[in-house]
């Protein structure tokens, strides 16, 4: 007896779901609404798509031009540089050390604001994340301490952009 009540009950409720269901779905009016609204879906989906690309492009462009914007504002900088060096060395010889300490100061102060700096390498530990090792010598210093520095190394921001050439200690010598 129960059993035919749970079976009851299923029925009606598959009876139930059916009519949910017929509700729900309206019955295509006709192939060529079907088809109609079909083509402005896909023409939609088209014109989407080709806007999808124009503004991937427009994008790609915005980009390349801050960059050659950024780029251009700091050759303008250096050129300011440049035109100071032609007026150190047109200028007497006594003050061409004056003239190329200012123009040295000036270069600093550009690339300070650029967010460039130069690594200190001198007396500190060798790091390979900065320095490039061009050879070893015995000295005095703990091994593996920078004894010179041969070429200077710069950091753009967070990012070393060239490595310092520094001559690193071997320790001392044994006889």
């Amino acid at each position: 007896m129960a059993e035919s009540r749970e079976e009851e009950n299923f029925d009606s409720d598959a009876q139930k779901e059916q009519e949910s269901d017929t509700n729900s779905i309206e019955p295509p009016s006709s192939r060529e609404e079907l088809q109609k609204k079909y083509d402005e879906l896909n023409d939609r989906f088209i014109r989407l798509a080709a806007d999808f690309e124009n503004y991937k492009k427009r994008s790609e462009r915005d980009v390349e031009n801050r960059v050659k914007n950024a780029i251009e504002g700091f050759a303008v900088e250096l050129l300011e540089v440049g035109d100071n060096f032609d007026r150190a060395l047109s200028a007497d010889p006594g003050s061409a050390r004056e003239g190329l300490e200012q123009i040295h100061k000036q270069f600093r102060t550009i690339m300070e604001r650029h967010g460039i700096c130069r690594l200190e390498a001198t007396g500190k530990k060798f790091d390979p994340g900065e320095h490039e090792a061009v050879y070893c010598e015995p000295s005095d210093q703990e091994e593996g301490t920078v004894l010179k520095e041969i070429c200077c190394g710069f950091r753009m921001h967070d990012k070393v952009i060239r490595y310092a050439k520094v001559v690193v200690s071997k320790g001392k010598e044994t006889e």
